[in-house]
């Protein structure tokens, strides 16, 4: 058994989609107690499959407050590792045979080739809100959020990566989607982190124009 109980791989799987959270979070997602969180929390801890920060790994900073600040958990590689499954083996094989036998710039067209089918499904382009976006790549399997401050950007998280190992391999895969988007939102994407890089989030700007993102939310 990959993980230290049913709870712990609950747990596991809501940070896996859903993305990082305290342990108070993580009972409002589970339906459980704070106690009954805490313990399999700590077998995966000890399991070294989470990590815990004193902030979540995107966004702004939170605001000052008294008291210490709740922990906040994140699956570390191994927790993704162990969540995996066979598929990603398998893609990871041909990706290697491809680049063994063709080279890299056939496994670059491939990322590129996928990268643009992918946006063109899920209906991305300039005319789209940024909660849209969010909510078209959830539903391909990104857990996507949007951090806005009102500022001339937003922050887009992707709390799970679908190809998250090939991509470790073989970062095309990164670059071809963070173009992709930016082609196709019609502005410069900048990735901050990657999960394939070993952070706990995938990140990225997006300038926004306010004016248009209220007239589509209209």
């Amino acid at each position: 058994m990959k993980f230290p109980g049913e709870a712990a791989e609950r747990i596991a799987r809501s940070l896996q989609v859903q993305g990082p959270a305290t342990v108070a979070e993580l009972g409002v997602r589970l339906g459980m107690t704070a106690a009954g969180i805490r313990r399999p929390l700590a077998a995966l801890a000890d399991a070294e499959f989470v990590v815990a920060t004193e902030r979540a790994p995107f966004g702004p900073a939170p605001a000052p407050r008294r008291g210490r600040p709740s922990l906040v958990y994140s699956l570390s590689a191994t927790g993704r590792a162990a969540l995996s499954d066979d598929s990603a083996s398998l893609a990871i094989e041909v990706l290697r045979y491809l680049d063994r036998t063709q080279g890299p710039e056939a496994v670059a067209s491939f990322a590129r080739e996928r990268a643009d089918r992918l946006v063109s499904t899920l209906g991305i382009n300039s005319g789209v809100s940024m909660h849209y976006l969010a909510s078209t790549l959830t539903e391909a399997g990104y857990a996507a959020s949007i951090e806005d401050d009102n500022g001339p950007t937003v922050q887009l998280c992707q709390h799970h990566c679908p190809v998250v190992d090939a991509a470790t391999e073989f970062p095309a895969i990164c670059e071809a989607e963070t173009a992709a988007l930016s082609a196709a939102l019609g502005t410069h994407v900048l990735r901050l982190a990657t999960l394939a890089h070993g952070d706990g989030v995938c990140t990225a700007v997006i300038p926004v124009n306010r004016a248009h993102d209220r007239k589509v939310s209209a």
